[in-house]
């Protein structure tokens, strides 16, 4: 998708779904403590809430990561089925939903990309140990039944989604008008002189 290689876009597509992250979070986070149930905690769950933002962590991916810019839509769709396929099931939540991003990234790229940077530099630009990168992968690929594979439609179909979503949160905008030329003739001059007139 030639779309996702301009700048623009990869940064609304970063917005749109860390927002969308954040809602499913603060929703799951809400669903627990009216519930009270305790929900089995799994190797994505830390300790306390990270303090980076999820957009600021998934812009840190884009930046430091260096990988295509479909591993983003790819690693959508792998959260997605993760969390479709975990049993018990696993919301994402904001205990969770760093090591996720972090996880799902990576093995998107290893599956997408023909160059992509260890398990040790994913891990750094995490923010966790190595050792826990790989318990994070080794977990993430059994619970997606290691079902990697994206087709076309399927990547078309998320990638469309994505696309309307972003168009339908954008803010409006006040439309410019580009000024306009308008030939006028002169008599004294018996010349035509190109005026700018702006639009009202």
């Amino acid at each position: 998708m030639s779309e996702l290689e301009n700048p623009g876009v990869m940064q609304k597509l970063i917005a749109f779904l860390s927002a969308l992250l954040e809602r499913v979070a603060e929703s799951n986070d809400l669903t627990r403590r009216v519930t009270t149930q305790s929900q089995s905690d799994s190797v994505f769950h830390g300790l306390s809430r990270p303090s980076i933002t999820i957009q600021s962590y998934l812009e840190r991916i884009f930046k430091y990561a260096n990988c295509s810019s479909s591993c983003f839509v790819v690693a959508y769709v792998y959260l997605d089925r993760f969390t479709h396929r975990s049993i018990p099931s696993l919301p994402i939540n904001s205990f969770n939903v760093h090591r996720l991003l972090i996880t799902s990234v990576m093995v998107a790229a290893k599956f997408l990309d023909d160059l992509y940077y260890n398990n040790a530099y994913y891990a750094k630009v995490g923010g966790i140990s190595t050792k826990e990168m790989n318990l994070l992968e080794l977990d993430f690929l059994f619970g997606l039944g290691f079902d990697l594979n994206v087709t076309p439609n399927t990547f078309h179909a998320y990638f469309s989604y994505l696309q309307k979503e972003m168009t339908l949160l954008q803010p409006l905008s006040l439309v410019v008008v580009p000024p306009r030329s308008v030939i006028t003739f002169n008599d004294d001059e018996a010349t035509h002189q190109k005026q700018q007139q702006l639009a009202v």
